[in-house]
């Protein structure tokens, strides 16, 4: 008898084990060490540094061609546009967002809706690139995404039910919000939208569990950053750089830089990495100098909000050319931890996260017109000062030129990325030019903030262009064109394969060493999206977002007119192997 309820008792002791861990909450360990658990996706880039590299290679280049649907779920009603949402998996649940800030919670094996929430939005929003959102963080219990009028909204993961919700700033001056949110040290760290507004930008962390404010950085020069006690109180943490060293008068107050495609974590370094957008207005006739630290990389601590080091990519910026684009860190060897960024204006640059010393730069795209390299040994651009917009005169606007990359960039939002068995970055690149001209402009809150005007070009007969990119030699190893630009986020596995989407509506999967495509299938929609996969029970599962918008249809030219037969939608397709063909 004593036996038997011995036995009973440690049985008891592994089911309710088994339960606690089934239903445990992420936590700072999880994600930190997202590389090593495949059966969840934790993190906005699958690992916190933004590699997306996922370790699994159930399918791989032998097999990949058995890929086929396991479920696909509709996010339903009117509302379509963009969806570049990239999902996250925990506890056997996908949570997934899409455009008009809402979240969706999905079994993730059949599908199966579990709840949904919509945030209620206000009329006058003023979003710069479509409706979208890109995604959530997981923590705790909680799922946390941001919104187009600039709310933080937690969410219990199994309920749908609101835990807490912040303010991040006043959508009615320009701010919004669509990046996904990351989470360091329990800190879940955000930057904020609306270069395009006058609005100032900053990186800023709070508590996970409260939304409690820890700490703001301002991405513009001359303002101070905070800290906040437990009772809300805020302490000065220091100016951002010196105020007027490289913005003149007071055009810093309105100077953009804003943080909008959010940022990547190396735990490694224990440092944050935020891309900062352009300075405003666009017209640089106005504001002489680098006007720091817009175009730039920022290193950050995450527990303080100190700025460690700053990398500008493009100083005095007058193209648009944001430097918002991840930083994806990696193992160089001898114990260095180098970072790669393919920035808008159309080169790749390898950097010390460390220290943000230069280590390379070169083009990743066919045709650059701002500048004809970059200087390794100062890290500035060799700027061709003749295509430069010209000054607006006197009631009218200033010479047009045409510059390659277009404003839309060498590349976009679309993230990349790294694989650590071949070395190299998997690119998505679109090679696309514009007529751009400088017009006079004054700041009004709320209203665009400008003082340029453009028309996207096309240049070849081909814009978008996925490419193998070594970044110790700067060489293209290898690329796949393709007639519409590349707007989708690219995934890489230990199976060899490189995953990625296209306008024209396919999901496609690429040999990682050669390029050569082995499989691809039609999503009904234009992919712009991020790829991600998992294992569950034994069976991996690579998922995509698929609905066709985003910036390009909206500002887009000559480019837009190309692709305007290209239909919206909104759905998530889930992919696993048959057991044969």
């Amino acid at each position: 008898m004593r036996k038997t309820l011995i036995s009973a008792a440690i049985t008891a002791g592994f089911v309710f084990g088994a339960a606690a861990a089934a239903h445990a909450g992420v936590t700072d360990d999880m994600i930190v060490n997202a590389a090593a658990n495949t059966s969840q996706v934790v993190t906005w880039g699958i690992t916190p540094d933004g590699q997306r590299f996922s370790t699994l290679n159930q399918v791989n280049t032998s097999n990949v061609k058995r890929l086929v649907p396991a479920w696909s779920f509709s996010f339903g009603g009117e509302k379509q546009r963009g969806q570049e949402a990239q999902p996250v998996i925990h506890n056997g649940k996908m949570f997934v967002t899409a455009s008009y800030s809402r979240i969706y919670a999905l079994d993730a094996k059949t599908g199966h809706k579990l709840w949904k929430y919509e945030h209620r939005l206000p009329d006058g929003i003023m979003p710069c690139c479509d409706v979208i959102n890109r995604g959530a963080a997981l923590y705790d219990n909680l799922v946390i995404f941001s919104t187009l009028d600039a709310q933080l909204v937690a969410l219990d993961q199994d309920t749908g039910k609101v835990v807490w919700k912040e303010k991040i700033d006043d959508y009615q001056a320009g701010y919004s919000n669509s990046a996904a949110p990351i989470i360091a040290h329990g800190l879940v760290i955000t930057g904020v939208s609306g270069g395009e507004f006058g609005v100032v930008g900053r990186v800023e962390a709070r508590n996970a569990k409260t939304g409690d404010l820890v700490w703001t950085r301002p991405t513009v020069e001359g303002y101070m950053g905070y800290t906040y006690d437990k009772d809300g109180n805020k302490v000065e943490n220091g100016i951002s750089g010196t105020t007027n060293a490289t913005w003149p008068g007071d055009l810093w107050k309105t100077g953009g830089a804003a943080t909008w495609l959010g940022g990547t974590y190396d735990p490694k370094l224990d440092l944050l990495f935020f891309g900062t957008g352009n300075p405003s207005p666009w017209n640089s006739h106005l504001r002489p100098g680098d006007n720091l630290f817009s175009s730039s990389t920022l290193a950050i601590e995450p527990k303080t909000g100190k700025i460690v080091w700053h990398y500008q990519t493009t100083p005095h910026d007058g193209w648009d050319f944001d430097g918002v684009n991840e930083f994806v860190t990696y193992d160089a060897g001898n114990g260095k931890r180098f970072g790669g960024k393919a920035d808008r204006n159309g080169f790749f640059y390898v950097i010390d996260a460390k220290d943000g010393k230069l280590q390379n730069a070169f083009p990743f795209v066919k045709k650059i017109t701002w500048a004809s390299s970059i200087d390794l040994k100062t890290g500035r651009p060799n700027y061709n000062d003749a295509n430069r917009p010209g000054s607006p005169v006197e009631g009218g606007k200033g010479s047009t030129v045409f510059a390659a990359p277009s404003f839309l960039g060498g590349k976009n939002q679309m993230p990349m990325a790294y694989s650590p068995k071949t070395g190299y970055f998997y690119v998505p690149a679109n090679e696309w030019g514009m007529d751009i001209w400088n017009e006079p402009i004054a700041y009004k809150k709320g209203a665009a903030y400008l003082g340029a005007g453009f028309t996207i070009k096309t240049i070849d007969d081909y814009i978008g262009a996925l490419r193998a990119v070594d970044p110790k030699t700067g060489k293209i190893v290898w690329e796949v064109k393709n007639n519409a630009p590349l707007w989708g986020g690219v995934m890489t596995t230990a199976g060899d394969l490189v995953f990625y989407g296209t306008p024209e509506g396919y999901l496609k999967a690429i040999d990682a060493k050669s390029g050569k495509e082995l499989w691809q299938f039609q999503t009904g929609s234009g992919v712009v999206a991020p790829p991600v996969t998992w294992m569950d029970n034994g069976v991996q599962y690579v998922a995509v977002v698929s609905g066709w918008g985003g910036a390009v249809p909206l500002w887009g030219g000559d480019v837009a007119k190309k692709v305007n037969m290209l239909e919206q939608g909104g759905s998530v397709w889930v992919f696993k192997l048959a057991d044969k063909l």
